[in-house]
């Protein structure tokens, strides 16, 4: 990029130095006997400067047009450019030439502004790579390479470590954090004979684990390999300039030839060198520059429009096509809902309050990190606020000492919860594992969209408190919205299907697909993709690493950039900043209202192309002509471009 920009700047600059040596050329200085001789010297140069300036701004598109007619490619905009602007040279307008040339490659430029994400970029944003593996060995423990580890051996992953490899634990408990590869946020319980992934984080225990997959099969490998097929796959949505350019082009350079050619052959005293100098005059007119400025400013305006919504689109084609949405399919942790797990409901036992029920496990619960015990916390401390307003002055004062009982033997149980004595009373708080390895008996509830928390003190059952992840509060109404407009809503989920249906019935979502991993994720939207229309397209939205590769392979991948991952924002070619699902439909509002804009600029500047073309085929047609039809309609293509900027996309 900063190549091309340097490029073109010089062309630039040498471009104004030659308009401004032609403006300043005095005609009457080489008028005089003394400096006649001098005039074709003058011409010369500048013709040498024009020149140069031409071939650094177009020597690619003149390269380009050459190599395609070698493949009898002659209808592409390249061609058209560089017969437009050589022509213009024939007839003396080397100015017209060169600036056809710049505008074309200014709007070139801005058209491959979206970059694209390379594998490497991906790979080292995603971080899931593990740098080491601890390959337990008849002397001990080694740290190598993980591509140095045979199926079969035996690793050990301490607390804190990714997990290098795909394999089968044979000893010890932990907690995993899984959201590499899954989305969610609550860490998974696993222990002996449990199944563990690459990509996967080890919370808590060390880890024995007997290596099922080399490291060039394993699930991390696969989700970089993943992103790479996904980009490859993906096609880029046509600029309209090449479609249109593949009618436009062969049409303008007939209707030259039959200019130059047909009329000294029809009508009596028509000289050969007059037509001929008209069919280049045509061709110079029908240089397409006003459209490949207008078109660009146009989608810029758009994408303008959008970053001041809050709304980062990487390139023009991307909100071409999310005007073309017929599927919008949706992660659901992050995107849809808050991804923060919070205390959804609590039932006690028929001897106890709700208050004390959380106040103990949130006591129990009070030097843990896990988000189920921070969501604990929060809930009691919020509760707590609520009834001490209610309170008489007395009982508030025996509730402040009961607050004060110490807490002493705090025993973390890996996989099963915590095990603390607070003042005199053992309490146990955690799953129903805990609760079984205990012989507590308690009522075993399946939970709907979330995780039940069980407590117990002495080993009487309690009551349970249910924590889940709760819906941002406009994502229903974006759903319903999305609905009513005619788009087909998917979710798609790495959560259990009983949490992943309950979102959708909130939600009103049109199809859930739950307990999915990265791969699986791509594979729904790649069948999806083969649903809709071949001109309708795709909205993936998601936040985490593991939609990365599916956010590549979607027409249009849209990141929340508030709290996603890097990844998934490097992968995506819209990123809503705030998080918002409603601003999806801000996304289609600006998209629509661009594409409208940028065809009544393509008509406007076809309409005068088209009159200046035909006065210029019967002779009428002037260099002022030619300029208003591309210098202009440009400025007013501008002006109408601007419009969108002011427009209030709620």
């Amino acid at each position: 990029m900063k190549k091309r920009l340097r490029r073109l700047g010089i062309a630039a600059a040498i471009f104004a130095a030659a308009v401004i040596f032609r403006a300043v050329e005095p005609a009457v200085f080489y008028e005089t006997a003394v400096f006649a001789p001098f005039k074709s010297a003058g011409d010369m140069i500048e013709l040498g400067v024009f020149g140069v300036a031409y071939i650094i701004a177009g020597y690619k598109v003149i390269f380009k047009a050459v190599r395609n007619i070698g493949y009898g490619k002659v209808s592409d905009e390249n061609f058209l450019m560089a017969v437009a602007s050589i022509g213009a040279f024939f007839i003396g307008e080397y100015p017209e030439a060169v600036a056809v040339m710049l505008f074309y490659q200014i709007g070139e430029l801005f058209e491959d502004y979206a970059v694209g994400k390379s594998r490497r970029s991906i790979a080292e944003l995603m971080n899931l790579r593990p740098d080491y593996a601890n390959l337990k060995t008849s002397d001990g423990v080694e740290k190598v390479s993980p591509d140095k580890i045979a199926v079969g051996d035996i690793i050990l992953i301490k607390p804190g470590e990714k997990v290098p490899l795909d394999g089968e634990i044979i000893n010890g408990e932990s907690t995993l954090d899984t959201a590499a590869l899954t989305g969610e946020s609550l860490p998974r319980a696993v222990g002996i004979q449990d199944e563990i992934l690459s990509g996967c984080i080890n919370q808590r225990g060390l880890l024995e684990v007997k290596v099922t997959k080399e490291f060039g099969e394993s699930t991390v490998s696969k989700i970089l390999e993943l992103m790479e097929n996904a980009i490859s796959k993906k096609a880029k949505t046509e600029n309209f300039i090449t479609r249109f350019a593949a009618v436009y082009t062969p049409a303008v350079v007939v209707g030259a030839l039959a200019l130059a050619i047909l009329p000294p052959l029809i009508i009596d005293g028509a000289a050969f060198s007059d037509w001929a100098y008209r069919a280049l005059n045509f061709l110079v007119v029908s240089c397409p520059c006003a459209l490949v400025i207008s078109v660009p400013l146009g989608f810029f305006g758009g994408i303008g429009a959008a970053s001041k919504a809050g709304i980062l689109v990487k390139g023009s084609n991307y909100l071409e096509a999310a005007s073309k949405a017929e599927y919008v399919v949706m992660d659901k942790t992050g995107t849809l809902t808050k991804g923060v797990f919070e205390v959804e409901d609590i039932k006690p036992a028929e001897d106890c309050s709700d208050y004390d029920v959380l106040r103990l496990a949130a006591l129990a619960e009070q030097n843990s990190n896990h988000p189920i015990s921070v969501s604990l916390r929060k809930a009691w401390a919020e509760k707590e606020l609520e009834t001490e307003k209610e309170l008489e002055a007395d009982a508030k004062t025996e509730r402040q000492m009961s607050k004060a009982d110490s807490i002493t033997d705090v025993v973390e149980i890996a996989g099963k919860g915590v095990s603390a004595v607070i003042g005199d009373k053992n309490i146990l708080v955690g799953n129903g594992k805990l609760m079984e390895a205990f012989k507590i008996v308690y009522e075993d509830e399946k939970a709907a969209a979330g995780t039940n928390v069980y407590v117990a003190c002495d080993r009487k059952y309690l009551g349970r408190i249910l924590i889940s992840d709760r819906i941002k509060e406009d994502a229903p109404s974006a759903v319903s919205a999305l609905r009513s407009a005619g788009i087909n809503t998917v979710m798609l989920t790495g959560d259990s299907c009983a949490a992943a249906e309950a979102a959708a019935g909130k939600l009103g979502v049109d199809r859930v697909f739950a307990e999915l991993l990265p791969a699986d994720k791509v594979e729904q939207v790649e069948e999806l993709i083969e649903m809709k229309s071949p001109k309708g397209s795709l909205l993936f939205v998601g936040d985490g690493i593991n939609d990365a590769p599916v956010l590549a392979r979607a027409d249009v991948g849209v990141a929340m950039g508030g709290l996603g991952s890097d990844a998934a924002i490097e992968a995506a070619d819209v990123v809503i900043m705030d998080d918002k699902p409603s601003k999806l439909l801000t996304l289609m509002n600006i998209s629509k209202k661009t594409i409208n804009i940028v065809h009544q600029n393509i008509v406007f500047a076809l309409g005068v192309k088209l009159i200046v073309l035909l006065l210029s085929a019967i002779g009428y047609g002037n260099l002022w002509a030619a300029v208003f039809a591309d210098v202009g309609v440009s400025v007013i293509a501008i002006l109408n471009s601007l419009r969108i900027l002011k427009i209030r996309f709620e």
